[in-house]
């Protein structure tokens, strides 16, 4: 502390500088740099596909489940386990195609800002 001119000063020690920084940083919004938001806007661009897939294929093992125990356990339901079944598999084998698909739609709509952001990035270095 020191008396120059009539003001007052006073200065933290390294410890308590630190500490008044993560407190403020916790009232300050945070800034969103360019090179966090291409990685969201990267993971985004598969979000959708990835959950579609997800329960198309949820979906296309519980059916096939179902017609796997209707061949087995209950013989008079033989026939329409068979046919459950295949279409359990047939949900199992597109989930893989629609996520290919929607991804690429997704992909396709963001590939202006990514581009944008992209570039952007590459001029600072």
């Amino acid at each position: 502390m020191s008396d120059n001119n009539g003001t007052f000063s006073y200065t933290y020690s390294a410890k308590q500088q630190d500490e008044v920084k993560r407190i403020r940083e916790k009232y300050i919004a945070p800034e969103e740099n360019k090179m966090e938001l291409l990685r969201r806007l990267d993971k985004s661009a598969e979000k959708r596909g990835t959950i579609v897939s997800i329960v198309i294929g949820i979906i296309g093992s519980l059916l096939l489940g179902t017609g796997m125990a209707c061949v087995m356990e209950l013989t008079d339901f033989f026939i329409i386990g068979i046919a459950i079944g295949i279409v359990g598999i047939i949900f199992i084998a597109l989930a893989f195609p629609v996520y290919k698909t929607i991804t690429k739609k997704q992909r396709e709509k963001l590939t202006p800002q990514i581009i944008e952001l992209s570039d952007e990035l590459m001029q600072k270095k």
